[in-house]
Parts: structure tokens; C-alpha cells; sequence
């Protein structure tokens, strides 16, 4: 069974936004649009949504060209 390029691209666009996730809110990157941001009492959580997709998709996009 082969698995579709298409799912392949998407796997990797997952997986690369939840590891970039930490490494770009540890850079403190001015929240974009789709980045939400909780605060409560003394905590501060920040989910880097959108600038971890767009890393993401430039990454996934490189190795599809890397491997051409």
C-alpha cells in the first residue's frame, strides 16, 4: 500500500509545526494573527499557531525540493 505524497506533506507539516512550536515562542516573535495568547492570575501561556504553520510549510517545502 502506498502511502499518498499529498498526506506525506501534510504529516510533515504537522509534525514540524508541534516541534517548532517551543523553539518560536522561546524567540518571542510578535504574535501574528491565529497565535493565541491566555492570561490568567499569574500565568501567561502563548500558542504560536500560525508562526509555527508557516515554519512548517517552508520547511516541508524545502525537503520536497531537497529530494527532487
Amino acid at each position: 500500500m502506498r502511502i499518498p505524497s499529498w498526506l506525506i506533506f501534510i504529516g510533515i507539516v504537522v509534525a514540524g509545526a508541534l516541534v517548532l512550536s517551543p523553539m518560536i515562542a522561546y524567540l518571542e516573535i510578535a504574535p501574528l494573527p491565529g497565535d493565541l495568547t491566555f492570561n490568567w492570575q499569574n500565568h501567561h501561556i502563548f500558542l504560536p499557531f500560525t508562526q509555527s504553520l508557516i515554519a512548517s510549510v517552508v520547511l516541508g517545502l524545502l525537503f520536497l525540493w531537497a529530494r527532487k
